[in-house]
């Protein structure tokens, strides 16, 4: 009898990231950095998918819109020279709430000196699955304790026509390095992508594709295995995936909110 592909003694526990490790959005220290004015910036940003409709374009990606107002900022200098490696410098500035990031690895430990889980070669991992921007949960203080991060990210370079014939360079569209285009974005629905990306072992094993067809016992992390943290609406999508795969969820919640 052919054995299983994985062990499955994987337990993964996956978070969202604004106001569910941190009591802020992570795009705060963007705006103190440069100036802005945030309320003014969200405010636009909410309004955009009535604006395009209103010019006639009916359908538009309305969770991720506000990074295209991101770059509309840069092309505008309010976001002068916004790269990624700035946006990373600034996810250091995220403030994080009372026990992060140590409870992560307090939970890695706890289960790794327990002789019931250590007979079993039970491990845990903790995974980000925001639609925040990947670059500043990388620089922020969860980034070493997590073993993937799903996020939104920027590009700073774009191939112009002809670059195979020129050994693949990559040209600059700024000049400045800054970030000029979206390379991924995730939303509330594409955030169930990122679980089965888990479940499958697809972040962990290139050569699986996320669509191939696998069955429930050679799959890496069964659903039932994962542990879901999150805090709002767009994370339904993902909540709904888990709870009929027999994982578990939990929303939390900031009481008395400042």
């Amino acid at each position: 009898m052919a054995s299983n592909l994985f062990t499955q003694n994987v337990i993964a526990v996956i978070w969202d990231f604004d106001k569910t490790l941190s009591s802020v959005y992570m795009q705060d220290p963007l705006f103190r950095r440069y100036g802005v004015d945030e309320k003014t910036f969200w405010a636009e940003a909410n309004d955009l998918a009535e604006c395009y409709r209103r010019g006639g374009i009916q359908n538009v990606a309305v969770d991720t819109l506000y990074l295209n107002h991101i770059l509309t900022y840069v092309k505008a200098g309010l976001f002068k020279h916004l790269s990624n490696s700035v946006l990373q410098e600034l996810g250091a500035e995220i403030p994080l709430y009372d026990g992060l990031p140590d409870f992560f690895g307090v939970v890695k430990s706890e289960i790794a000196s327990d002789e019931r889980f250590v007979k079993h070669g039970i491990t845990v991992e903790h995974y980000v699955v925001s639609t925040g921007l990947r670059a500043m949960i990388m620089g922020s203080s969860v980034a070493p304790y997590v073993e993937g991060v799903w996020g939104c990210e920027f590009i700073e370079s774009v191939p112009q026509p002809g670059y195979l014939s020129k050994s693949g360079e990559l040209f600059d569209d700024t000049g400045e390095g800054a970030i000029c285009g979206i390379g991924y974005s995730i939303d509330n629905t594409t955030k169930t992508r990122a679980l089965f990306e888990i479940n499958k072992g697809s972040n962990k094993h290139g050569e699986i594709d996320v669509n191939a067809t696998l069955a429930p016992e050679d799959r890496r992390v069964p659903f039932e295995n994962m542990i879901y943290i999150a805090d709002g609406p767009s994370d339904v999508p993902a909540f709904s995936i888990v709870n009929q795969g027999g994982g578990r969820t939990f929303a939390v919640f900031k009481p008395n909110p400042a």
